[in-house]
């Protein structure tokens, strides 16, 4: 290479080139790390020199090199390119690699428009230069390589016509930490602000992508998940699909209960015409989802919802089938399909199910919801009225049409509502759960709107949060993460703003937090337990009954002090009813372990001060927030012992934490034998969660005979699943990775009353 070749330097400027200053940097990458190369990186660049070449060029040459070295035998290289990529990003944001004081940065970017300018308002420089000596930019090196491309792409501000950054991590996280605690008083904010900062800096808590992405700019909505619900009249459609253009816009995930709306052929207006029924509505549900990118940090995406039960059912179920035309398919929402213990029955009894219109039928969609009892008795009812339009169809043959869509799809999703009610802090006679949210995990309250500005309505929020379980070496230390979480996502019901009137009626009132967990199959393996043989099951039982128990005592501790949410009075927990009361029993046979704590004070401080909050967990997906705390997914095995996710920055490589200490401990996904260990522990989480869990279903086509999943497999695992009181199923996953698999692996001929799994069918 010719010595004498210049480089442009990021700011325009040429000088020589050294090879040197390249050499300096790796070194000062690879410091610390075990089994990484210098040379090797060096050697992999294969730089082509030109004249001219642009410094930031090389630099990103040099990562992607690093970053092509990430592997299960030498996983330190993600942290080698990890630290390389802060490099080049801070150069980008601040044309240096030490960032400025957090008071001129702060200054800087609100002039720009790009941070929110109460933080002026709210703070004095002297405030941020305490918070500048709060800050670890250091810790900027413990993310991998793929979690600091996920913060670039997805968290960071940025221009993102021109690719622009303008913060590095540390920045938001003091920011956001800032902006959560503003209303608090000004003697003890900054100790909260401090506690807080270090909690989501060090991954001990997770925060999700509109909390990420948006806390700190004069963007103000950060709920992940908004639910809709849809009224059966032209008004209701119409204020539905405003509103989800309102939220998907602000990067909210939707839910759409659209379970009222009447079948094809319903008359209307007198006779005067017949309905178009619900695909054309859907359609226009779609058309709203998908008219808004969320500011670029995420495509629109919806979950709708409708009861088996429905008149339509048959042609619901395809709706994302690849066969049919474009008129009969509506193939970029995804379905959760509403089933009930009367409905199962019907299947384990080889009877039929009554479609109806639930135009047709009174107070039938709202008893599926609020009393099961009542549900029971009109449905057999209206089953007999020979007035009534209705059609009879096998329930074996609905279940295996579900099912088979399920795992042709991968997302067909099941909402068992009747568990959703039975086992909820809200009391289904005043407040019925009547949906769940786009990853099913949410399960609230709503009211269908009439317009967009009815105050009668209520669409429901929820604002969602994650421990780390792979940081915590004591349950004891989830007392203190519980007061700071719950005191944050509180107060951040406040600073929001509420572009609906039924959003913030319902959000101010309920109050309602998601708080899950990450790193679920990591904290498993450094306990030397598995998912599928049993052995993890009493220390679920236990970590879950720990998450709880310090969320509820937190939220009533801070009801104490601020009061209770308005609409306390909704919920069981105002009858001193809680989780552990309500659950199924069925559990019993599966732990040993008794409970830990003292939930007979508890109950008693609840019943006297009541909770501010209505809820407070739920088990979320978390994918990219657990990838940019260096944590496995959820409460999901890995699929191997590196995750590998295509972004457009290209392949991200992530190593499973401590791989080389605990490679023999992890369970992947598919050395699970089946579903029935995996399906346990969702049960027994499901017993305190008080909202619902994003739980999947895994199969492995070559275990089975002729490749293909039997259609009385999926069955007895929907009916195992009902048993142990889960309330919703979010994936099918089956191992084949061309588009068409799943299409051939069910066989629904042999399915009969005979091999229903005994246990299984005991509902």
């Amino acid at each position: 290479m010719n010595q004498s070749m210049s480089v442009t330097k990021r700011n325009g400027h040429k000088e020589r080139i050294n090879l040197d200053k390249i050499h300096k940097v790796i070194t000062w990458a690879s410091e610390g790390l075990k089994n990484v190369s210098v040379s090797q990186v060096e050697l992999r660049s294969h730089i082509q020199f030109y004249d001219g070449i642009k410094t930031s060029d090389i630099h990103e040459t040099i990562i992607k090199a690093a970053a092509d070295l990430i592997s299960v035998d030498t996983p330190d290289y993600q942290y080698l390119a990890s630290r390389l990529a802060i490099f080049h990003l801070r150069k980008k944001a601040y044309a240096k690699f030490e960032p400025p004081e957090l008071y001129q940065h702060v200054l800087h970017m609100v002039k720009l428009g790009k941070y929110d300018k109460h933080l002026l308002k709210d703070y004095s420089a002297e405030e941020f230069n305490l918070m500048n000596s709060f800050l670890h930019h250091c810790r900027d090196m413990n993310f991998s390589y793929a979690a600091v491309k996920q913060l670039e792409g997805k968290y960071l501000l940025k221009n993102r016509v021109t690719g622009e950054i303008y913060e590095s991590a540390q920045f938001l996280y003091i920011l956001i930490s800032a902006c959560l605690f503003s209303n608090y008083p000004k003697k003890n904010r900054l100790n909260y602000i401090h506690k807080f900062y270090d909690a989501i800096s060090t991954f001990k808590i997770s925060l999700p992508t509109p909390i990420m992405s948006g806390v700190r700019t004069p963007t103000r909505q950060f709920s992940s998940c908004v639910l809709i619900e849809c009224g059966d009249s032209l008004d209701s459609i119409n204020a539905t699909s405003s509103a989800i253009v309102k939220y998907v816009s602000q990067r909210a995930g939707i839910g759409i209960n659209a379970g009222h709306i009447r079948a094809l052929g319903s008359l209307i207006r007198g006779g005067e015409a017949f309905h178009t029924g619900c695909i054309p509505f859907y359609k226009y549900f779609q058309s709203a989802v998908k008219s808004c990118s969320q500011g670029g940090v995420r495509g629109g995406a919806a979950t709708l919802f409708y009861p088996i039960w429905h008149l339509e059912v048959e042609n619901l179920l395809v709706l994302k089938n690849n066969r049919g035309v474009e008129n009969n398919r509506v193939r970029h929402l995804d379905y959760g399909v509403q089933i009930n213990k009367l409905m199962y029955e019907r299947l384990i009894k080889g009877e039929d199910i009554t479609l109806f219109s639930p135009s047709d039928v009174i107070n039938l969609c709202e008893s599926f919801f609020a009393d099961q009892d009542e549900f029971k008795f009109l449905y057999l009812k209206y089953e007999k009225n020979l007035n009534i339009r209705k059609k009879h169809i096998k329930a074996l043959y609905l279940f295996s049409l579900m099912m088979q869509e399920r795992a042709s799809t991968g997302r067909i999703y099941i909402q068992n509502v009747d568990h959703c009610n039975t086992h909820s802090p809200f009391d289904p006679k005043i407040a019925p759960i009547r949906q769940s949210n786009l990853c099913l995990e949410i399960t609230l309250p709503t009211n269908p709107l009439n317009d967009i500005k009815d105050e009668n309505g209520e669409i429901a929020l929820c604002t969602l949060s994650a421990f780390n379980l792979g940081t915590i070496n004591s349950l004891n230390e989830l007392e203190e993460l519980s007061k700071l979480t719950v005191r944050a996502l509180d107060s951040l019901l406040d600073y929001q703003k509420y572009p609906i009137i039924a959003a913030k009626k319902s959000s101010i009132g309920r109050r309602t937090l998601g708080i899950g967990v990450i790193n679920y199959a990591y904290y498993l393996a450094k306990h030397g337990v598995k998912y599928s043989d049993g052995s993890a099951n009493n220390l679920t039982h236990k970590t879950f009954e720990a998450i709880q128990y310090y969320l509820l005592k937190a939220s009533n501790e801070l009801a104490k002090e601020q009061g209770a949410c308005p609409l306390f009075k909704d919920t069981t927990y105002a009858k001193g009813i809680l989780p552990i009361d309500s659950y199924k029993k069925s559990l019993d046979t599966l732990i040993s372990e008794p409970l830990h704590y003292n939930w007979k004070t508890l109950r008693e401080n609840i019943k006297k001060y009541g909770l501010r909050n209505s809820t407070l967990s739920a088990l979320m997906p978390s994918e990219t927030s657990s990838q940019i705390s260096n944590a496995t997914n959820g409460i999901e095995p890995p699929r191997g012992f590196i995750s590998i996710k295509v972004s457009k920055d290209g392949i991200l490589r992530q190593v499973v934490p401590e791989y080389e200490h605990l490679k023999n401990n992890y369970e992947l996904l598919w050395q699970m034998p089946n579903n029935d260990g995996y399906l346990q522990l969702v049960g027994i989480m499901q017993k305190f969660v008080d909202q619902s869990i994003s739980a999947n279903t895994n199969y492995d086509p070559t275990r089975f005979l002729n490749n293909k999943v039997p259609m009385n497999q999926l069955l007895k695992d929907l009916l195992l699943a009902y048993k142990y009181g889960v309330k919703t199923l979010y994936y099918h996953n089956t191992r084949d990775g061309s588009e068409d698999a799943q299409k051939d692996f069910i066989d629904i001929t042999k399915f009969t009353n005979n091999n229903c799994d005994s246990e299984a069918c005991k509902l």
